[in-house]
Formats: structure tokens, C-alpha cells, sequence
């Protein structure tokens, strides 16, 4: 439990999962009603919708895009200012992956059957109707594949960045659950327990549904025409109702038999397909040609990209295009966000704030570059060279669009039955891990790590399933544009809230650094051992054999008992007798681990924490050759392990170490004290 947790969360954390009643039903009969409400009454839902979306747009439009550069900026400043060093995790946690494993996760993560949709479909329509300037021309052609890179580039992977290091930072540093109520913590207190924190999770959920809805359904249009292409399956509502229910099918299978494992190692495999798709691609077509003009799209990008994040089109205002495309995509990484941080939130558990931003900014970002690019300019080059008629259906009919560029490559069979297996397990996974995310932002979970019960997840699938369907019979996929847009926009201020309470948390987190550092002076000279203790026991050769003394663990329990254990009682006791508030006992972490902890609580809301807890470490080099392991004893405080150990301190010497973080504790509270003033 951090310094930041609330009395009573520790026993909180002590139970069983359980279900989140109020956000749970609250966003059930929301969602539902709207469903069965498209369903009964189509036209009036679409009148609704689009009336709102106009208001939104005429009133939001703005917001949307000031809203998305704000957040990019700020995440960026995270990771090059001196916050960057923060762990996401106690200061003593290392990454569960390694840096290859990380970054192949994160590139799955931008993979998806929307980019295999858009990046056909997107470039095309840029270029032959532009937002401003002539369609059908050389500069609408060089911009045509950048507005594609620019709607799914760095300015959405920075909203899902900062969702994703708010959600670590207070669960995995801070000891909060794992819930986007979490990050107000700083801002509102003990209330995000309350109706305001269910409020949140509740705008969390509606977005992310919503969001989900909108990938499923641009999967279904996608999947039900390669289906066509491949085995003459008439495209129609009988398909869509068909791939939605093996979405729904295949999520509760996963809940009831706990195959996530397997559906993950197919969704690896699934970006080497991938790959493998955009290479031949890449081969097979104008090699030359697409390596140029991915260069290209890069330059024009960075070059372009600070006046595109800030255009609002404020004197010639492309109404129908913003909702279409700007609008919209903003709209639905806000309605990621939650899905999306928590992945990226449970993957980077021990990484630097500053890794999390670097990897999460670059690295599926030049896997949209590579796919864009070489999709996007393929077609372009085809509607360029005669190709008219192609370029029509790819505006008009995406789906269809992507098909027919791969019926201009040779195997067009084999290639084709390549691409809709990749966009079917990418529509499954998506269906599954969205289940599970709105299952858990539903739920009270024990730990971090834990997930809801299967239960939930299934309703979830079903839930999913049928606004999907509510909104193909409303209108198809610009239906579900539409109600990404209005569903975005609530939670669109919750980001903003998420982004102050991470800036003051952080800044504390500096501010305790701050005290460190200031505090040494007194820690080096502010020593009580006594002079006997100082000729006996703290001469150079004691100091030696401390440091060459590789202890097991029988040797590590005796010190706790008869050194460490008196030491800190005696502080306890002292600090009592001087009005502190302060217990010092033995506890058990939830792997069965003892260890010794410190508790004084000052009267104010960050109580001093001091524990000393085994820990098993690889024998040196250098060390005993009886045994490959032996044990630490270090220091943990509020913001995890330290880094030090203690086995072998005398009595005196673990007071003093004590009183160090003691002193630097209160010097925190001072310092947090003037900053807040």
C-alpha cells in the first residue's frame, strides 16, 4: 500500500474479486437501451445521432483537436523531463519482458482490422476529395497517404500512452486499484470511492464499448466481403449477424475455458502474417516506386505534422469531412484509451516512464508507416495510372476497396485468404480482450494482475455483439462513427482530470526526491551510535566481512529476530512515547514472505512506512561456492525497495538507518507542504 492509499484499502485488497454493482448495471441498461432502441426504431436513431453529432461537431470540433495536441505534448514531456526516471512499479521492479518481447507486444497492439480497412480506403478518398485544394493532383497526392499517417500516428498513441502510465503508475507504484478513478485520486481524494469515481468508470466504460463497437463493425464490412471474395458467400445482414456471433462465440469460449494464452501466441503469429502480407506486397508491386514514396510520406509528415494537429479549418470548414475522419478518429482513441492503456498499463510494469514513451510513440508507429505506405501508395498509383472505377469503390465500398487491390497481385487467392484470416483473428482478439477490459473497469479487483469473472466477461461479449449489430442496421460503419463521436466526448474531460492527477502525483514523486537529497547532510552526520559500538563493531574489518558475508536464509530469520525486530520495536516505542502514532510488527506479503514493517502515522495523509524484507539474490562471482543463491535483507519504503541491504547492521546502526528515512520523510512532508502552499 503506498503512501497515497486511503485507510482501509489494505483490506480491501484482501478480497475476492466482486462485481462493481453500480457501474456495472448503470452502463448495462445504457448501453442495451440505446441497442435495443436502434433496433426497434432505426430511422429515428439515425435522426437522433446525427443531430448530435452535428451539435458536437459545431460546438466540440475544436476541443477534440486542442484536446488531442494537449495530451500529446504533455506525454512527451513526461518522458524528456526529470519525471522520465519514474518507475511505473515500485523503485525496486524490473520489466516482467524483455525490450524485444515489449516492443513486439507493443506492436501488436497498432494492428488491427481498421488499418487493414483505411489504409485503402483513407488514402484514396484524400486524394481524389481533399479537405482544402484541388483533388486529383500532385500535392493531393503526396498529402493523400500523410492524412492516413497523421489519423493513426503518434497524436493517438499519445492518448493511449497517458492512459496507460496513469493506470501503472497508481496500481503498480501507488498501490491503487487498477481502475481509471485511480488517477483522480490526487485531485479529489477518499470521493473517488463514491458516486464521482463511479461516474469515471462509468464514462470509461460507455466510451470503450462504443470504441470496441465501432472495430467490430468495420471488421464485420471487412471479414463479410472477403468471405464473398473468397467463397461467394453473398455479403448482407445474415453474414454481419454471423461474424459477430463467432466474436461472440470465440470471447466465450475464452472466458469458460481460459485460453487468452493461446488466443495471444495466435496474435503474435498474426503480425509475422501481417508482415509477411505488406512484404509481398512490397515485392511484388512497384518496389522502387513504394520505397520512395514511403520516404516521402515520412518527410511530408514530419514537416506538416505541427500545423495538421492544430487545424480546425476555422475559414473553410469541411463539415461532413471532420465528422468523417478527424473528428472521428479523435473520438475513438478517446474511446480506446481505457482498452488499449490497460494493456499497455499490465505489459510495462518495472519500464521508466521515458521507456514507456519512447516505445509507445515510436514503435507501432513505424508499423502504420511501413503498412500505410505501402497499401496506401499502391493504391493511389492504381487510381493514378487508369484505375478510376477502383478508386470509386475504394471510397465508397472500403472493403471491397481492399480486395481489389489484392486481385492485382499474382495468388490473388492465396494472398486473399491470407489478409481475411489475419483481419478474422484480429476481429476475435479485439471482441475477447474488450470483454475483458469492460468486465474489469466492472468489477473490484484484488490485484492489478487479477481479472473478472468469467460471467461478466461473457455478458460483455454479448453486450459488444448487439449494439455492433444495433448500429449496422442504424446505418452501418457511419452509424458507428457517429456514436464513437458522441460517446467520446464525456470521457474526452475525464482524460483531462486523468492528466492533472498524474502531474501532481508526479510532481510529489519529485518533491520526494527532492527531500532525499536534501536530508543527506543530516544523514551523514546525525549518527547516535555510541562509542563502544563504534570501537567494536563498526571498524573497517567488520565493515569487510559484512560486505563478503553471503548469508542463507536460516542466518537471515535469526537476524531478524534477535537484531532487526528489538531495533525497530525500540523506535515504535520511542516514537509513541514522544505522541507518534507508531507500530512496528511482523507481516506476510501474498507469497508467504516474513518481513519486518515500521508505521508512524503523523497526522497527515502519507504515513512513514519502513520495512525490511528478505530477498533471494544469484551468488556473486566473487562469493561463496557452496550455493548459487543467498539472501538480502533490504529496505522497502513507500515507493518500494531501496536497493540496500541491512543484513549484519548492529542495533544501532538499523536505528540510525531508520531515522535517516525518517528524517527524510518529514523533510518530504515539509517540502509538499510549501509546494501545495
Amino acid at each position: 500500500m503506498s503512501d497515497d492509499t486511503p485507510t482501509g484499502l489494505a483490506a480491501e485488497s484482501t478480497q475476492q474479486t466482486r462485481l462493481n454493482r453500480i457501474v456495472f448495471y448503470g452502463s448495462a441498461v445504457v448501453i442495451l437501451a440505446i441497442a435495443l432502441w436502434a433496433v426497434v426504431t432505426p430511422a429515428a436513431a439515425a435522426e437522433v445521432i446525427g443531430t448530435v453529432v452535428s451539435w458536437i461537431s459545431t460546438w466540440f470540433g475544436w476541443f477534440y483537436i486542442l484536446l488531442t495536441t494537449i495530451i500529446l505534448v504533455f506525454v512527451v514531456f513526461l518522458g524528456v523531463s526529470r519525471y522520465g526516471r519514474t518507475k511505473l512499479g515500485p523503485q525496486h521492479s524490473q520489466p516482467e519482458f524483455s525490450t524485444l518481447t515489449w516492443a513486439s507486444m507493443l506492436f501488436a497492439a497498432g494492428i488491427g482490422t481498421d488499418v487493414m480497412f483505411f489504409a485503402v480506403s483513407e488514402p484514396v478518398t484524400q486524394y481524389l476529395s481533399p479537405p482544402h485544394g484541388q483533388g486529383e493532383t500532385i500535392e493531393a497526392a503526396r498529402q493523400a497517404t500523410v492524412w492516413m499517417l497523421f489519423h493513426y500516428g503518434i497524436s493517438g498513441w499519445g492518448m493511449y500512452a497517458l492512459m496507460g502510465i496513469a493506470l501503472a503508475f497508481f496500481a503498480y507504484r501507488r498501490g491503487l486499484p487498477l481502475a481509471i478513478r485511480s488517477a483522480l485520486y490526487p485531485i479529489f481524494g477518499k470521493r473517488i470511492y463514491g458516486g464521482l469515481g463511479h461516474g469515471v468508470d462509468l464514462a470509461a466504460v460507455l466510451g470503450t464499448i462504443f470504441g470496441i463497437a465501432a472495430s467490430l463493425g468495420i471488421g464485420v464490412v471487412l471479414l463479410s466481403y472477403g468471405l464473398e471474395f473468397l467463397f461467394g458467400i453473398p455479403t448482407g445482414t445474415a453474414s454481419q449477424i454471423g461474424l459477430v456471433a463467432v466474436a461472440v462465440i470465440m470471447a466465450t469460449l475464452s472466458a469458460v475455458s481460459g485460453v487468452d494464452k493461446g488466443i495471444k501466441r495466435l496474435s503474435q503469429l498474426n503480425v509475422l502474417l501481417a508482415l509477411g502480407l505488406a512484404g509481398f506486397i512490397l515485392v511484388t508491386g512497384k518496389t522502387v516506386f513504394l520505397l520512395n514514396a514511403l520516404v516521402l510520406n515520412l518527410g511530408v509528415y514530419v514537416r506538416s505534422f505541427p500545423g495538421m494537429t492544430l487545424e480546425t479549418f476555422a475559414f473553410d470548414r469541411p463539415v461532413d469531412w471532420l465528422n468523417a475522419w478527424t473528428l472521428f478518429f479523435w473520438a475513438w482513441w478517446i474511446a480506446w484509451a481505457s482498452f488499449v492503456g490497460l494493456f499497455l498499463a499490465r505489459i510495462s510494469r518495472g519500464r521508466t516512464i521515458r521507456q514507456f514513451v519512447t516505445g509507445t510513440l515510436i514503435i507501432p508507429f513505424l508499423y502504420i508507416l511501413m503498412w500505410g505506405s505501402i497499401f496506401g501508395n499502391t493504391a493511389l498509383d492504381i487510381v493514378r495510372t487508369g484505375g478510376g472505377d477502383f478508386g470509386q469503390v475504394a471510397v465508397n465500398q472500403p472493403a471491397q476497396g481492399f480486395y481489389s487491390l489484392l486481385a492485382q497481385f499474382p495468388a490473388t487467392l492465396v494472398i486473399a485468404g491470407l489478409a481475411t484470416f489475419v483481419g478474422l483473428l484480429f476481429y476475435v482478439t479485439s471482441a475477447d480482450s474488450g470483454a475483458l477490459v469492460m468486465a474489469n473497469l466492472t468489477s473490484h479487483l484484488p490485484t492489478p494482475e487479477a481479472d473478472a469473472r468469467s460471467g461478466v466477461r461473457i455478458f460483455w461479449a454479448m453486450a459488444t455483439g448487439l449494439l455492433t449489430m444495433a448500429m449496422l442496421i442504424v446505418g452501418g460503419v457511419p452509424a458507428l462513427q457517429n456514436a464513437t463521436i458522441i460517446m467520446g466526448l464525456p470521457f474526452a474531460f475525464v482524460m483531462i482530470l486523468v492528466m492533472v492527477g498524474l502531474y501532481k502525483a508526479l510532481r510529489m514523486e519529485g518533491t520526494r526526491a527532492d527531500s532525499q537529497r536534501q536530508s543527506l547532510p543530516t544523514m551523514l552526520s546525525g549518527r547516535s551510535t555510541t562509542a563502544e559500538e563504534g570501537a567494536a563493531e563498526r571498524t573497517w574489518r567488520n565493515r569487510l566481512t559484512r560486505a563478503l558475508t553471503f548469508p542463507d536464509r536460516v542466518r537471515i530469520d535469526e537476524f531478524l529476530t534477535r537484531v532487526a525486530e528489538p531495533a525497530l520495536d525500540t523506535v515504535a516505542q520511542e516514537m509513541h512515547a514522544q505522541g507518534v502514532q507508531a507500530h512496528a510488527r511482523r507481516e506476510t506479503d501474498h507469497a508467504g514472505v516474513s518481513y519486518l514493517e515500521l508505521v508512524a502515522d503523523i497526522g497527515e495523509e502519507h504515513p512513514f512506512r519502513y520495512q525490511i524484507r528478505p530477498h533471494e539474490a544469484t551468488m556473486p562471482a566473487y562469493g561463496s561456492r557452496g550455493s548459487e543463491v543467498y539472501y538480502r535483507l533490504e529496505v522497502h519504503l513507500q515507493e518500494g525497495g531501496q536497493g540496500y541491504d541491512v543484513m549484519g547492521y548492529t542495533h544501532g546502526q538499523l536505528i540510525d538507518d531508520v531515522l535517516d528515512q525518517y528524517e527524510a520523510h518529514l523533510e518530504f512532508l515539509r517540502l509538499n507542504e510549501t509546494t501545495a502552499g
